[in-house]
């Protein structure tokens, strides 16, 4: 049995076809899906909840799980898998999702608790299976179950505006969702996705007002992180990019290693989440924003290794 405590990720998986300088690669990927790299990487317990395809792509991105380090939790089904149009532009990525009928959606509130393990410590969703159908209605009522049964839960809406339908009704979702996290973490422009027409401040202020969240943390790529846990609230500035490439994965990255911080350093749990003191939290997002960093150094979503991560932790004190 291992020591480290048990963490559950679901929601979508997908093949990024991304198209930077005219020519186009094929990447594994999906906001949870990297999550949950991210976290095998840095030797966290990681079970991920979502099917994955039996299609080629499916292989590719079962491989690419199981060889972090990841338990397949959720199985693999026969529908095809998600494809993800991606362009680059000066690094910054923009998205069209293929995502009807696809593995990533074959999911229940059924299904998606056979597939917890019972010591679960952490659950952790977000991004496009909250968008809309029966598969966003499953996730939520998951995350509110496991949220009463006094699981950690965690979320990441990583807003896509773009690909929904009914906003009214997604950002409805969200501020329900909000009500039963632990942590919540969001970009700035998550924030003004689901807070438009909102200055930055009073919107973020909302959003507190809004979250049961003990620790919420709000990325702002290169202005830094932002994280607040009751009265304390903790700056960062982003920490140096050793050659941009792009920014794919560099918030799901930030947020697998804020929960492999706290799963370390024993706070993976609502108790301990709430007595978290200043210094523990600047330490946590200072580690998180390093991790994306050097994952903004690579193409794609490509996480450090707990070990490249502490070299560069130890070459920047």
């Amino acid at each position: 049995m291992s020591a480290s405590p048990v963490i559950c990720v679901g929601g979508e998986n997908l093949i990024d076809h991304v198209t930077r300088d005219g020519e186009v690669s094929a990447l594994a990927g999906g906001s949870p899906f990297n999550v949950a790299m991210a976290l095998g990487r840095q030797q966290a317990d990681v079970h991920y909840l979502t099917p994955i395809s039996t299609d080629g792509w499916g292989d590719t991105l079962a491989d690419t799980l199981v060889a972090s380090g990841v338990t397949l939790a959720g199985g693999r089904v026969d529908a095809p898998t998600t494809i993800a149009r991606v362009t680059v532009t000066k690094g910054i990525p923009s998205y069209v999702f293929e995502r009807d009928g696809t593995a990533e959606r074959h999911v229940t509130s059924t299904s998606l608790a056979a597939a917890m393990p019972g010591a679960t410590a952490a659950l952790h969703t977000g991004s496009l299976a909250l968008t809309d159908g029966a598969d966003a209605d499953a996730w939520e009522e998951t995350c509110k179950t496991a949220y009463a049964a006094g699981t950690l839960v965690s979320l990441d809406p990583n807003v896509r505006l773009s690909v929904i339908t009914d906003i009214d009704a997604y950002r409805a979702r969200m501020f329900r969702m909000v009500k039963a996290a632990h942590v919540l973490k969001l970009s700035d422009e998550d924030l003004e996705g689901l807070c438009p027409d909102m200055p930055q401040d009073a919107a973020l202020a909302h959003i507190r007002n809004e979250t049961s969240a003990s620790l919420l943390v709000m990325t702002k790529g290169p202005e830094g992180a932002t994280a607040m846990r009751g009265a304390i609230t903790v700056d960062i500035p982003a920490p140096p990019v050793p050659g941009l490439v792009d920014t794919v994965g560099a918030g799901d990255t930030f947020m697998a290693t804020l929960l492999a911080g706290l799963a370390r350093t024993g706070a993976l749990t609502p108790a301990a989440l709430g007595t978290l003191d200043a210094a523990q939290v600047e330490a946590l997002i200072r580690r998180a924003g390093m991790a994306a960093a050097i994952n903004c150094s690579r193409a794609g979503c490509n996480p450090p290794t707990l070990q490249e991560l502490d070299a560069a932790m130890a070459s920047a004190s």
